[in-house]
């Protein structure tokens, strides 16, 4: 071990790795809850999502131990699989197959990518303030399906959203869900929204809404995995427009997620060089493209690396170890699929509406003083949950980016590459 992770070297020990492995599992363990409950809405087996959600998360995380030696867990992402299911499946009718398959090529593209060095030209090719934009966009976007899932609030044909009755059933038990999860999660307590998510969980018993799909009798603690849903491609629908614009948006969401986390994370372990390059970048952004293309193969949506991780790397995690002792404890998690696939989606609303909370902070470091930075920040941002897309939004903030650039003569601060974007978009913008 000593010789693989060079824990000498990163002043580090086994101990405090393992103690570092499991804090950043407690932090990111939610995902195995929240996952099977968003694809179940795009007519996926919870269990099947459940296996395929830890297995996947195993392969990647323990992939980038042992290539890139980072304490760098991964899992499928926040608001991909939201995209996933609200947008791709239930906004423009594919089926979940169809889906599964734009986030495989994704991944094949992105294991290219890694290789060949290309994806600094697709980074670099999108503006600053339009990269953070997406972000504050998704976390309202997550937000707003937490709430809606929960019944907090409901649609209304005359405000088109209301809000719902707080005062029973799981939008009451959601309420308090949020109360527990904040108060623990302002208390600085590592796992906090694991642990809000079990207590609203348990609190949901005597409410009646807390139960298990075949009722109680026979339930069990420990169980064996199902089976996932596996090889689970479509391939009839790779050539359209409409397809592309779902292919190029997971992939967008994917680069942008993972390099940010990886910069992030590699910076508070002080693993970055003077320049602020993470080491081993090729090996990591190849360990989150495996788990993309493995994710998608056994039927989950897009895997990538958790700003979770930081957690970990706050109790002392400086190498891959940290990342192996995730990956194994997502193997555990597969014999406790009935604790998982108990939890009732007012328990995990709460999860995604601080998970939305998080993603706020790059709001503040948007130029909103420069109408041609900030208009199309601000499209980006709306339009992901006014039209209940995250593609419509990157769409519309490239779009508006290039205009306004244009007509304000700063064509030259567009990158050849953001052009070829906005083609490609325009085009979609025509083709219903």
């Amino acid at each position: 071990m000593e010789k693989i992770f060079k824990l000498k070297e990163h002043g580090t020990t086994t101990r405090t790795e393992l103690m570092a492995g499991v804090t950043t599992f407690l932090t990111m363990a939610y995902i195995l809850a929240v996952n099977p409950s968003i694809l179940k809405d795009a007519g996926m087996n919870p269990g099947a999502v459940f296996t395929a959600t830890a297995l996947a998360s195993a392969i990647a995380t323990l992939v980038m131990a042992f290539a890139a030696n980072l304490p760098i867990a991964l899992a499928p992402g926040m608001g991909l699989n939201a995209f996933f299911t609200y947008t791709v499946v239930l906004g423009m009718g594919y089926s979940w197959q169809t889906a599964l398959t734009a986030v495989l090529l994704e991944g094949v593209l992105f294991i290219l990518l890694s290789f060949i060095n290309v994806r600094e030209a697709i980074v670099n090719s999108v503006p600053l303030n339009l990269k953070k934009a997406v972000a504050v966009g998704i976390g309202i976007f997550i937000t707003l399906i937490g709430m809606k899932n929960a019944g907090i609030i409901v649609s209304d044909p005359a405000t088109i959203v209301a809000m719902g009755d707080v005062t029973k059933g799981t939008a009451l038990l959601a309420l308090i869900g949020l109360v527990i999860t904040a108060a623990l999660f302002a208390l600085r307590i590592h796992g906090a929204i694991l642990i809000g998510i079990l207590a609203t969980t348990l609190i949901g018993i005597p409410m009646g809404i807390t139960a298990p799909f075949g009722g109680w009798q026979g339930w069990s603690l420990i169980s064996l995995p199902q089976a996932p849903h596996f090889l689970a491609f479509d391939f009839s629908n790779v050539l359209s427009i409409k397809f592309f614009t779902v292919f190029f948006s997971f992939l967008f969401v994917d680069i942008f997620d993972t390099v940010g986390t990886l910069v992030g994370v590699s910076t508070q372990a002080g693993l970055t060089d003077k320049e602020g390059n993470v080491p081993r970048v090729k090996q990591a952004l190849l360990a989150d493209a495996i788990g993309t293309v493995s994710g998608a193969a056994l039927g989950t949506s897009t895997v990538t690396s958790y700003i979770e991780s930081s957690a970990g790397v706050a109790a002392g995690g400086r190498t891959g170890m940290t990342s192996l002792f995730t990956g194994l404890l997502f193997l555990v998690a597969l014999l406790f699929s009935p604790v998982f696939l108990l939890i009732p989606s007012a328990a995990t609303s709460p999860a995604l509406i601080i998970v939305g909370f998080l993603m706020m902070k790059p709001v503040l470091e948007i130029d909103f003083t420069d109408p041609t930075e900030g208009i199309p920040a601000f499209l980006a941002i709306v339009m992901m949950p006014f039209t209940y897309s995250i593609a419509e939004g990157i769409m519309y903030g490239v779009l508006s980016y290039v205009i306004l650039k244009v007509v304000t003569g700063k064509f030259r601060q567009i990158p050849a590459v953001t052009w070829a974007v906005f083609a490609i978009f325009a085009l979609r913008f025509f083709i219903k």
